[in-house]
C-alpha cells in the first residue's frame, strides 16, 4: 500500500530560513523556497513548500517549531540621562524581553507526489 503524503507550506521569518533548511536537509527533508512578500512589523518572510510522507510529518513540524518557532530573546535599548551641572550625561543599556521568530504552517493532504 502506498504511503499517504502531506504538503506542508510554512511561512517563516527570513532570518530563520538558513538554519531551518540546514536542519531539514540534514534529515533528508527537501524544501522548495517560494518567492513571497509581506512582513508583519517590517520583518521579511520566506515561504517554503515541503512534500513529505505522513509518517515523517511530525519530524517536519518539530524541526519548524524548534528552528523557526516563537522564542524569547533580549533586546537592548539605550536610556540616557540629560547632562546637568555636575555630570556630562550617561547612557545605560536596558534589557527588554521580546518575543521573536514564529512560523505559520499549513498542512494539506497530497493526492500525488512525484520526484523526477
Amino acid at each position: 500500500m502506498e504511503s499517504r503524503k502531506k504538503m506542508v507550506i510554512a511561512v517563516l521569518q527570513e532570518s530563520d530560513y538558513d538554519a531551518t533548511v540546514e536542519v531539514l536537509s540534514s534529515h533528508r527533508i527537501f524544501v522548495t523556497k517560494l518567492s513571497s512578500s509581506g512582513g508583519f512589523l517590517k520583518k521579511k518572510n520566506v515561504t517554503v513548500m515541503i512534500g513529505v510522507e505522513e509518517e515523517r510529518l511530525q519530524d517536519v513540524l518539530d524541526i519548524l517549531k524548534s528552528c523557526a518557532g516563537r522564542r524569547k530573546d533580549t533586546m537592548y535599548t539605550v536610556a540616557s540621562t540629560a547632562p546637568d551641572a555636575h555630570c556630562a550625561g550617561t547612557a545605560q543599556a536596558i534589557p527588554i524581553p521580546v518575543e521573536t521568530g514564529g512560523v505559520t504552517v499549513f498542512v494539506m493532504d497530497l493526492n500525488r507526489l512525484e520526484k523526477f
